[in-house]
């Protein structure tokens, strides 16, 4: 995949000022002042049941971490569809995503979703770039990583790299987060209430790690909050029972 060389030619900003704070204190004290553009932030689902959620709370940083009027580029490899489903334009829009500003890539295995992140991210043009990975990703090594933080520094576009079925290794990301669906609050009518998810901050370089936030999404503000802690109620994704016999279940994004 190669991207238009006009687009390349927009100038980036410089990275010191380009950080995206969350709004929420705890989260962007920790973050020294909120989420780096022109960096790698991985986001790793929990468990298999996760992967929703994961997906979600991946739009929502980078849907919240791209300028007005810029486009989202989300790369999956044919396996992300086989797994994970079809992402659709309502399921974009109500995770806050502008009409028209996010664009889908497919590519066939790893080696080509790796090769197309690196030249998506050399597109100061774009405002984010979300690249999808199944499984261990031996291709993803600790150079390849490297090759994908130096592409996205150079160009100021912050990379989220979304990974399931995997375990955190070494790597080049300035973050790495771990997302679990929580329980949302019910809205009016006993609705299902907003995406809300359980978070910890695995990994940061030079800064704090091993911290718990539960967020939930405003998809309006496009923006992330503290979720609240009471009233909350279970919303099911829809392949699984309502209930379970261990107890409540959890809300996928």
């Amino acid at each position: 995949m190669r991207i238009v060389p006009a687009l390349m030619r927009e100038s980036a900003a410089p990275l010191a000022a380009c950080r995206r704070p969350f709004g929420i204190a705890s989260l962007d004290a920790a973050l020294g002042g909120g989420l780096a553009r022109g960096r790698i932030h991985e986001v790793y689902a929990a468990e298999g049941d996760d992967l929703a959620s994961a997906a979600g709370f991946a739009v929502g940083v980078a849907t919240c971490m791209t300028h007005p009027g810029k486009t989202v580029l989300w790369l999956r490899v044919q396996r992300s569809v086989r797994q994970g489903g079809v992402v659709q334009a309502r399921g974009w829009a109500e995770l806050g995503g502008a009409p028209g500003l996010g664009l889908m890539g497919l590519v066939p295995d790893t080696k080509a979703l790796l090769r197309a992140g690196v030249d998506a991210l050399r597109c100061a043009a774009l405002g984010a770039v979300i690249v999808e990975g199944f499984g261990a990703m031996r291709e993803l090594d600790l150079t390849a990583s490297r090759r994908l933080a130096l592409a996205a520094e150079r160009s100021s576009v912050p990379l989220v790299l979304l990974r399931h079925d995997a375990t955190p290794v070494p790597s080049a990301a300035q973050t790495r987060w771990q997302v679990t669906a929580a329980p949302s609050h019910a809205l009016p009518g006993n609705a299902p209430g907003v995406p809300t998810f359980d978070v910890t901050l695995l990994r940061q370089r030079s800064g704090p790690c091993g911290l718990d936030w539960r967020l939930e999404w405003d998809r309006d503000r496009r923006i992330f909050r503290e979720a609240t802690l009471s009233g909350a109620m279970v919303s099911p994704p829809a392949h699984r029972p309502s209930a379970n016999p261990g107890g409540g279940d959890r809300q996928a994004a």
